[in-house]
């Protein structure tokens, strides 16, 4: 597992960038056959409104035959006369703005760009040449001088409208059907809308899943480590106990012993004691596992959360004594009624003051005080011990977790402790919060709200 799991990362790591890069390359190569394809059906609109354009019918002008005043009198018009008469008339003198509009946005619904917005405009070749400064043969809509201009953002499309005739060569009018799309990227991106939010979409979906995928084999990694350090430690815990377990069975085995009665009590003595202690350890486990079901049930009653710290501090006078410790109790806090299963806020106190003791040398001092706030009462538990780098602070609460204890070696437990606290903690609807210093000690504070029942006065 330990060999497998960086190649697994690394080839999961590539496989998602790989997955990644193709798919933006694709929305890349999407993009330009897009902008191809407007390009092209911006050209189908210019052309088929051009056509229409020109190929409107309208009457002839009348010839030299029936140009006559007045019966008996006729005019002979000169050549040139004729040839400005014959000249067919322009596409701004046969068509409104308001109708070529019309044209062109039936023409841009026909070919799929029915919500695109278009600027038009129809100029004579003096006004090209000119920059659009002269007027003739102009005809635009309002904003597509500046949409014009604009070659960077927008798409054009241009198409001379010429119309042919046999008898005047060169008479005809020159004139230039120009159709601009502004910000023809957005148009693009509309387009590719949804597409490109499926992309998104499903690429988060598969970053998720590796995200998942790689916390699920920590999670195991960390899991089986934890299962190695959870057997080894009762396997030591059971260990110590059986073995003086069976040493004192073979004494008390011996006739000697056997007719010592005193010698017989002590031996026996031993043996209870290591079968109470390995009574703890296995309701400990089981502790364990009733909290791993959420099956913690609170007998909750007012207790005087004072008398509980007194009792847990008394029961730990000889170890202080034996490690040339002290206590210091600085209880303050005018109401120390809280509603609260006595038994689990006992373990509760006693699991922390026992954790002190175990994380720390000789000459420990652990300090319990207490104050009010506006609705809570404050416990705070200090020690001087060897305290805590940030990586276990993170992981102080997990199940089975054990500090580094550096070179502490008769640090004894299954890292059960400071889990089962901060269960109860939560049970009595508590905040814990804890503060350390590696070398320094740990202080671990904690918040509960106060009892509503005012404390009785004796």
């Amino acid at each position: 597992m330990k060999k497998s799991f960086p190649i697994i990362i690394i080839l999961v790591s590539l496989s998602l960038v790989g997955i990644i890069y193709i798919q933006w390359n694709w929305i890349l190569t999407m993009v330009e056959n897009k902008q191809e394809e407007l390009s092209h059906k911006l050209f189908d609109v210019t052309t088929d409104v051009g056509r229409d354009l020109i190929n409107y019918k309208e009457t002839m002008p009348p010839t030299s035959k029936s140009l006559q005043l007045r019966p008996g009198f006729s005019f002979q018009p000169t050549d040139q006369f004729m040839l400005e008469l014959m000249k067919p008339p322009s596409i701004v003198q046969k068509f409104s703005k308001e109708e070529i509009y019309d044209k062109l946005r039936k023409s841009f619904v026909l070919h799929g760009l029915k919500d695109t917005k278009f600027e038009f405009c129809v100029f004579s070749q003096e006004a090209l040449s000119s920059a659009f400064t002269s007027n003739a043969y102009k005809l635009n809509s309002a904003n597509f001088l500046t949409a014009f201009q604009d070659t960077i953002h927008n798409l054009r499309s241009f198409l001379p409208l010429v119309t042919s005739n046999s008898d005047l060569i060169n008479a005809n009018p020159v004139e230039t059907l120009c159709i601009v799309i502004p910000d023809y990227n957005a148009v693009v991106m509309k387009q590719m809308r949804l597409m490109i939010l499926g992309v998104i979409f499903f690429t988060i979906v598969i970053i998720s899943a590796f995200y998942v995928t790689v916390s699920n084999l920590l999670r195991q990694k960390k899991l089986s480590e934890i299962k190695n350090d959870f057997i080894n430690n009762m396997t030591h815990e059971f260990k110590t106990p059986l073995a003086t377990i069976s040493l004192a069975v073979d004494a008390l085995r011996n006739d000697k012993v056997a007719r010592d009665k005193q010698k017989s009590d002590y031996f026996s003595g031993i043996i209870k004691e290591e079968n109470k202690r390995m009574n703890k350890q296995v309701e400990t486990i089981l502790q364990a596992a009733l909290l791993e079901k959420q099956e913690l049930q609170l007998n909750l009653q007012t207790v005087h959360v004072h008398q509980i710290i007194h009792r847990v501090m008394d029961n730990f006078a000889l170890q202080l004594q034996e490690r040339q410790g002290r206590s210091e109790l600085l209880l303050n806090a005018k109401n120390d009624l809280l509603e609260a299963d006595e038994v689990h806020f006992t373990n509760l106190i006693f699991n922390l003051v026992d954790n002190a003791l175990k994380y720390s040398r000789d000459h420990v001092v652990i300090k319990i005080s207490t104050h009010n706030t506006s609705r809570n009462l404050v416990i705070r538990v200090e020690d001087n011990g060897i305290g805590m780098n940030k990586e276990t602070l993170r992981r102080i609460f997990e199940k089975f977790y054990r500090a580094h204890t550096g070179n502490i070696h008769n640090v004894k437990g299954f890292g059960l402790g400071l889990t089962y606290v901060k269960t109860v903690v939560d049970a009595h609807h508590g905040r814990i919060k804890v503060e350390s210093t590696l070398g320094k000690g740990s202080a671990f504070t904690m918040e509960f709200p106060v009892s509503k029942e005012e404390p009785v006065l004796s």
